[in-house]
């Protein structure tokens, strides 16, 4: 990236992104005669024979890498802001200004006898802290819903589809006939998903809008490789969002996702955002859990609990950590004990067939 900057993502005003490759150059052979997506098979390729006598018995499911932060989307924004980005109501940028997305975007414009629309993203999206209702592209009747918008955002999100596509092809090839699941994971980008454009998700890369379900191209593509779709923030309410920005819907947005996933019956992984302990996040998750797995044949859902540190061990929060568990697995019998200066004990039969949680 050095040598060519062009590599990584840049905005409009030419603000660089280390975090990953720029999905533009997806195919071209810019590392030492090799693609991006040749040298991240390779990589896989690798893990996998190095850890085959785990496969199937210890390494029993695999998430892969997609993105930044892991996750199939733009670095609208980077991954070490994206708290901050919830809290201030961000509505991100467009990520199509390194030569080989413009090259791209040119070559779909003239595909489309659109010449005028060659040259760069939307014009009026203003800036990353603004009100979208006093935004030219993003406001209810703005530019994201004329020929010009709509034609924009089909190529941006589905040059963010592609990617994915390409990735889970090469790596079900790979990890053909042995016995591992496979998930990817989609950003959790909700604090605009109250109004009618969704800006924040618009710039991440999901055509998601109040008139356009942006998920469900995206669940049918995992679905097509076998991969199961994971997410963050199942633990948020709406009304704690809404403390930080009145258009946030993080349950929205779950709903939403949900919903893709169970009509291309593909398996739900979900995770925490923040560490915390208290019976109001267990529930929440719960409750999502529930949302999901209600009906006959709904496909498995399972819950990783991540970011643990010592304050889980605390007497209080092993409490309502080993109730959470028992009510996930669904299993009377689960009993947990925290000993102070003893030994700690905790026991459980297996969890039920279509949910559990895990603990990472």
């Amino acid at each position: 990236m050095d040598r060519d900057p062009d590599l990584s993502y840049s905005d409009r005003f030419g603000r660089r992104n280390m975090e990953y490759i720029s999905l533009g150059c997806d195919n071209l052979p810019i590392l030492h005669g090799r693609s991006p997506i040749q040298a991240y098979a390779d990589f896989v390729r690798n893990f996998r024979d190095t850890f085959r006598p785990f496969l199937g018995s210890i390494v029993t499911g695999i998430q892969v890498g997609l993105g930044p932060g892991g996750e199939l989307r733009y670095p609208s924004y980077p991954t070490q802001k994206l708290t901050w980005a919830r809290q201030s109501g961000e509505l991100g940028e467009f990520q199509c200004y390194d030569k080989y997305m413009l090259a791209s975007l040119n070559a779909h414009a003239w595909k489309r006898g659109m010449h005028e629309w060659t040259n760069a993203g939307p014009i009026g999206s203003s800036n990353l802290m603004q009100n979208p209702e006093n935004t030219d592209f993003f406001r209810t009747d703005g530019s994201w819903k004329t020929p010009y918008g709509e034609f924009f955002l089909e190529w941006y999100s589905g040059m963010l589809l592609l990617h994915g596509e390409r990735i889970c092809k090469e790596v079900k090839a790979i990890f053909h006939g042995i016995e591992v699941s496979m998930s990817g994971k989609v950003g959790g980008i909700y604090w605009h998903y109250g109004t009618q454009s969704h800006p924040s998700e618009l710039t991440a890369g999901y055509y998601n809008t109040s008139t356009r379900d942006g998920f469900l191209p995206i669940a049918r593509m995992f679905g097509r490789y076998g991969f199961s779709i994971c997410c963050a923030c199942l633990e948020m309410q709406d009304s704690e969002g809404q403390q930080m920005n009145a258009t946030s819907s993080p349950e929205g947005f779950l709903k939403q996702l949900l919903l893709a996933a169970r009509v291309c019956d593909i398996p739900l992984e979900g995770e925490n955002s923040a560490t915390n302990f208290d019976d109001t996040l267990f529930q929440q998750v719960l409750k999502t859990s529930k949302f999901y797995s209600d009906g006959p044949r709904t496909p498995p859902f399972s819950f990783n609990f991540v970011r643990m540190d010592k304050n889980l061990f605390e007497y209080h929060n092993w409490a309502s950590f080993t109730r959470f568990m028992r009510q996930m697995s669904d299993v009377n019998s689960f009993q947990g004990k925290l000993g102070f200066g003893g030994d700690t004990t905790l026991s459980s039969p297996s969890a039920a067939a279509y949910s559990g949680a895990v603990v990472a």
